[in-house]
Formats: structure tokens, C-alpha cells, sequence
């Protein structure tokens, strides 16, 4: 079932408005509580995956993230056209892979951090035509 995991969404209405989105598309939602964190993403999501060994740094992470499993296109289309819409902006967002399916959610979180922090230096010009730096 295509499900989203949701870390950290404090703010009640933005929550709320995620959820409603979510319902609408017929997504599920599960929101990972800090103690899972060292949990791999895949075992969140009820997934039989081998986690990885020990890896780095497992300090907490207070930003926001949003984990999408088995979406359709067209579901993941309608999720983003819709956040974008309903301005309900979550900054690091992923799609499950087989290899990110074995990693903790601080390992998740550290290789999203870096990506955004990289796309975040990129000039409008030098940002890849699909990208939301890109104008």
C-alpha cells in the first residue's frame, strides 16, 4: 500500500493538511515517533529488510521529513502539485529505494541534509529543469 512516513511535523495545522491531502490521494501515513529512528526505513514501513551495520552519528534530528513508499506516478504527482498548492512545505522528502530501505532514518536524514544543502547553492541557472531551484 502506498504509505508516507512523516517525521517531525510539530505545527497541528500543517499536520492536519498533510493528512487530509494523504486521505484524499488514498495514501497512508505513519508518523515515526524518535525513539524508530534507529529503525531501518524499511522495517518502518513493514518491510523484511537487512539493516545496514553501525553507521555514523545517531544524534536526534529535529527537521521535518516526508518518506514516500509505493506511490504511483500519479499519486506522487498529486502529493507534490498538492503541498505545493496548499503551501504546506516540508524541505527534505524522499522516495524508498531498495538501498535507503536498509538505512536508519539519521542516515536517511544526513544524506538528505547534504542534498538539499547542495541544491540549495546552486544558482537558478545551474539547477536541473525540474527542480524547485530552478525558476
Amino acid at each position: 500500500m502506498a504509505t508516507v512516513l512523516l517525521y517531525n511535523i510539530r505545527q497541528r495545522e500543517k499536520l492536519g493538511k498533510i493528512k487530509f491531502i494523504l486521505f484524499k490521494l488514498g495514501i497512508g501515513l505513519r508518523e515515526v515517533q524518535q525513539e524508530e529512528f534507529s529503525a531501518p526505513v524499511g522495517s518502518l514501513l513493514g518491510l523484511e529488510v537487512s539493516p545496514e551495520p553501525q553507521e555514523g552519528s545517531r544524534e536526534a534530528f529535529h527537521d521535518e521529513m516526508l518518506v514516500m513508499f509505493g506511490l504511483s506516478s500519479a499519486q506522487f504527482n498529486a502529493l507534490l502539485g498538492a503541498l505545493r498548492q496548499n503551501r504546506v512545505p516540508v524541505a527534505l522528502k524522499a522516495v524508498v529505494t531498495e538501498t535507503n530501505s536498509r538505512w536508519s532514518s539519521f542516515r536517511l536524514h544526513r544524506e538528505l541534509s547534504a542534498e538539499h544543502e547542495a541544491m540549495s547553492r546552486l544558482s537558478p541557472k545551474d539547477a536541473p529543469k525540474n527542480s524547485p531551484h530552478r525558476q
